[in-house]
């Protein structure tokens, strides 16, 4: 396994966790990539019970440290449960709202990836033209060339691209909103980080592209044609794409907190600007959403089988079991199979969750991005305990 790819397994792709000071929208967008893997369960809920899932979020809040913990588990027959843990505001001592909304980071490039993949299905885009095709000349640098990267390479970070999020500072990604192209800017001060097509590297920048595709395909803003054609489409009552200068969360929501460091106290960053990570990470929703959308996109409701069979097409991440596709990740579970999902970092939250084949959903929040590796772990080894029990 590349030393890249085992950076990615052991933070959860969480890109350049070691930029802990820095981690803001786009580091949780960064990770959209939760904890790769089969990991094994912590301690407080490694028994499969009827209550394991509230068992592992007290010890998320109580063992690890963790201001709050959130849950939404579906089973096979449709049926969910929601669960909570710890406080909601620090400085009020409120409770924990019950499905709160949060800012779910990197779980936005699913919507992203369906957004494209329908697109592909109406003859609008296709997976193997150059991005040159639909941005002519923007793509350029060294060692890339929007002549030679495809939209599937995007969608699949096999694109080479650098990624911008390690070159802006922290004060700006928390208060300022950032043009798309801006961005694309900043990242393409950096060289590639290998040739389109050679390798595998997580990089926010792909999908800033497809979201400039996608606006350039519909001459529709990416937001409206992602409320469309998504949101709406399903059903989703908690989902929504914050408009620009939107720095707050519309509903009952548990507060977001920061660490600049393992040993610094915590601090409020519920309000943030998110435009730093666009249609890499900017979205809002609740934990039952999660598990609605994801429950819907693998039943077909959202894409032709084609499209959804493509998404599910993966290259492996290193040596670490699990796969990356169009925007959907594959993990394997320790109870046999697989689950489908994502995940994201973002300011003030980290959210793990997916779902199997046969309709079992499972979806996790806490409201700090765990400040070590440790911590990650045991929120994707909940993840992985509610799916198998």
């Amino acid at each position: 396994m590349s030393e890249q790819a085992a950076q990615v397994f052991r933070s959860s792709t969480r890109q350049q966790r070691g930029r802990r000071s820095a981690l803001s929208a786009a580091a949780a967008v960064a990770v959209g990539v939760m904890a790769l893997g089969t990991l094994a369960p912590h301690a407080a809920f490694a028994a499969a019970r009827p209550d394991t899932v509230q068992q592992g979020l007290n010890a998320l809040v109580r063992a690890d440290g963790l201001p709050a913990a959130l849950a939404s588990v579906q089973d096979r027959e449709g049926r969910t449960r929601t669960y909570t843990a710890g406080v909601g505001d620090l400085a009020t001592g409120s409770k924990v709202p019950d499905d709160g909304q949060v800012r779910i980071g990197s779980n936005t490039k699913v919507f992203t990836a369906v957004v494209v993949l329908q697109l592909v299905g109406e003859g609008k885009i296709g997976l193997d033209a150059k991005v040159d095709s639909y941005l002519p000349g923007l793509v350029r640098g060294e060692g890339f060339d929007g002549r030679r990267i495809t939209v599937r390479q995007l969608l699949q970070h096999t694109s080479g691209l650098p990624d911008y999020e390690a070159l802006i500072e922290d004060d700006i990604r928390q208060h300022r909103y950032r043009d798309p192209r801006d961005l694309l800017d900043i990242a393409f001060q950096r060289k590639a980080d290998f040739d389109a097509g050679t390798s595998w590297g997580y990089s926010n920048t792909n999908y800033l592209l497809a979201g400039l595709i996608i606006q350039k395909v519909t001459g529709r803003p990416l937001a409206e044609e992602m409320d469309k054609r998504v949101i709406q489409r399903i059903g989703l009552r908690h989902t929504y794409f914050p408009a620009p200068g939107d720095m707050t969360i519309r509903e009952a929501h548990p507060h977001g907190y920061h660490k600049d460091s393992a040993e610094a106290p915590l601090r409020d960053v519920t309000e943030i600007d998110p435009s730093v990570g666009w249609a890499a990470g900017q979205l809002i929703s609740t934990n039952s959403d999660l598990n609605r959308f994801l429950t819907a996109l693998l039943a077909g409701r959202l894409l032709p089988a084609a499209q959804l069979a493509q998404m599910r097409t993966t290259v492996p991440i290193g040596d670490t079991g699990a796969g990356y596709g169009l925007g959907l990740m594959s993990r394997p579970l320790s109870c046999g199979g697989v689950y489908w999902g994502h995940g994201g970092d973002i300011n003030g939250y980290e959210t793990r969750g997916g779902v199997t084949d046969d309709g079992r959903a499972a979806s996790v929040a806490v409201t700090v991005i765990p400040p070590d590796p440790e911590t990650t772990e045991h929120v994707g080894s909940l993840v992985d305990a509610a799916l198998c029990r």
